[in-house]
């Protein structure tokens, strides 16, 4: 994807009759614009607290612009690392006070509010680009994750970030919160690698660990070319079991956020459990079929978020 171009100026008021009282007006809102892509999950839904929705949506649609820099369109590697050099700097800008600039203003604009108004730890927001940058460079040198220990070094900054800043907003600080919070992220990034297979594997994107490869005896050329085999099925199943478990050390958290925040994160949880749902059926299938929810599964994920 292109870099979100500036909106349009607008035009300027006509000018009242001299002599005329004109009443002061108040600058107009920052707004985010609102979530668009699809997702497993709830973004800023009618759950989340309204006075967190616009906040939440800024920090999404930074978060969704910066992955897209790295992720979308035809630009060369060494484009999208100057583009994301760029937003890196920009974020440093907004974080100074410093007024957005016109290229991704309707991004920095809502943030700099967020920031301003909720004193956002910066380094999460930093972290995130970090692991954006680190993807683009592991995929122009077509190199993978050797084992789980790095790959969960790349969620600590792709992922965890995102839970933290939403505890953050919700003034939770408790440290088994922010555990529980990193391993529900990890647990969502981990299903969308696990989801994403048939996609990212054509691209060049590598996160089944080769420790794991190896250990189930899943050649490499037959997942480049996206052959099931039964050693991939077990290296899918094994993998999807591991991001399962984290899920579930990480669910006690919607017992810990108040009121509308612990249902909305309920649903989180059962979208990405529901996905893993979808992989397991596959049996190995994903690397060749990419599941996702619909409108049924939806029911089934309010449903066991009721009991949970």
């Amino acid at each position: 994807m292109n870099p979100r171009q500036p909106p349009s100026p607008r035009t300027a008021p006509p000018t009242s009759a001299p002599g005329a009282a004109t009443a002061p007006q108040s600058p107009a809102p920052v707004v985010a614009a609102p979530v668009t892509h699809y997702e497993n999950f709830p973004v800023a839904s009618l759950l989340c607290p309204p006075h967190l929705r616009q906040p939440i949506t800024a920090i999404y649609a930074f978060a969704r612009t910066a992955d897209d820099i790295a992720d979308e369109g035809d630009a060369t590697p060494a484009q999208r690392l100057a583009d994301l050099a760029a937003y890196r700097a920009e974020l440093t800008r907004v974080a100074a006070g410093q007024p957005p600039a016109a290229q991704w203003a309707a991004v920095f604009g809502p943030l700099q509010a967020v920031l301003r108004n909720h004193a956002l730890p910066v380094t999460l927001l930093d972290d995130l680009l970090s692991a954006f940058i680190q993807d683009v460079q592991k995929t122009r040198d077509a190199q993978g994750y050797a084992d789980r220990t790095e790959l969960l070094d790349y969620c600590r900054r792709s992922a965890n970030p995102v839970g933290r800043l939403l505890l953050h907003l919700y003034g939770v600080t408790g440290a088994q919160a922010l555990e529980e919070s990193d391993a529900i992220c990890t647990a969502l990034q981990l299903i969308n690698f696990w989801q994403d297979l048939s996609v990212d594997i054509p691209r060049g994107r590598h996160y089944l660990p080769h420790a794991d490869c190896a250990r189930h005896g899943a050649n490499p050329a037959q997942l480049h070319t996206l052959q099931s085999t039964p050693e991939t099925t077990r290296l899918i199943t094994d993998c999807a079991r591991w991001a399962r478990d984290s899920m579930e050390h990480g669910a006690p958290l919607v017992h810990r956020l108040p009121g509308r925040a612990g249902w909305e994160l309920r649903l989180v949880v059962q979208g990405g459990l529901r996905i893993l749902d979808k992989v397991d059926a596959l049996q190995g299938g994903s690397l060749h079929t990419r599941p996702r929810l619909h409108a049924w599964d939806w029911g089934v994920m309010l449903a066991r978020a009721l009991v949970m």
